[in-house]
């Protein structure tokens, strides 16, 4: 049986991915299709590369996002995507979509077009970093000469393209919308990360129904998208989250039971 996975993006929220790549490994489950957005994609190519858990995680421990080496200039953005290069490059040598172990969706967004661009073919590492390039904070990636930004400004759920293919769809989202008061609203990286949350939140909710399976952890509303310091408590709770509707379903006889937890 296929099955594919889903991975929204959600910034630093994205770490919670890891842990339920985790609770996967563990349990047996094997994944055929990925197809992922923002920090989704990045830690979906990874586990389509064939990285453990273990890998992935201390690769996003170790990894200087904002070292001041990294800054841009003269570019639209204070991090230069594009310095990261080598990062993956170490991790991905052929630097190919045909190289991965797993079939791998990325979805990116075309800044001059405005339109929704998948990536699944040739070049991989530049639609990686065009994926997670959030706006106004990483700089666009340049591929044949269009620039590129984070495929969640159009579609930070991308279940569409795992349908066709795969008998059973597992969906991660890590952004859950809560109810808040203009004491929450103090500063603009929380009008930011608000902003974020409702843009994403009204267009991928209706597409939960799509997956066999959805997890979306609702204590992730206490972590900000840019909130690297608590990566501990953000990948314990997609870990446990995952285990838990693991074990309520038995997972290898997917039920269409899409209810998040």
């Amino acid at each position: 049986m296929k099955i594919g996975l889903v991975l929204s993006g959600g910034g630093a929220r994205g770490i919670a991915h890891i842990g339920v790549i985790k609770a996967l490994e563990e349990n047996g489950i094997f994944i055929s299709e990925i197809s992922g957005t923002s920090s989704g994609a990045v830690i979906g190519a990874l586990y389509a590369g064939g990285y453990s858990w273990e890998e992935i995680y201390a690769f996003f421990k170790t990894l200087p996002i904002f070292h001041y080496k990294n800054y841009a200039r003269n570019k639209p953005g204070f991090i230069d995507s594009i310095k990261f290069y080598a990062d993956f490059k170490g991790f991905f040598p052929e630097d190919s979509f045909e190289a991965l172990k797993k079939k791998l969706y990325i979805s990116t967004t075309n800044v001059f077009e405005g339109t929704l661009k998948i990536f699944s073919e040739g070049e991989l590492i530049r639609p990686i970093l065009a994926s997670a390039s959030f706006p106004g904070v990483f700089t666009p990636i340049t591929i044949d000469k269009t620039d590129y930004i984070d495929g969640g400004i159009l579609n930070n759920f991308p279940v569409e393209t795992l349908r066709s293919s795969c008998e059973k769809i597992i969906g991660v989202y890590v952004n859950p919308l809560q109810s808040i008061n203009s004491n929450s609203l103090k500063h603009s990286y929380q009008v930011l990360n608000r902003a974020y949350q409702i843009s994403f939140g009204s267009q991928c909710m209706s597409k939960f129904s799509l997956c066999d399976i959805l997890i979306s952890p609702n204590e992730l509303k206490n972590y900000g998208i840019f909130d690297l310091r608590t990566m501990d408590a953000i990948f314990n709770i997609g870990y446990e989250a995952a285990s838990k509707i693991i074990k309520a379903n038995k997972i290898i006889n997917l039920s269409n039971n899409s209810n998040p937890i």
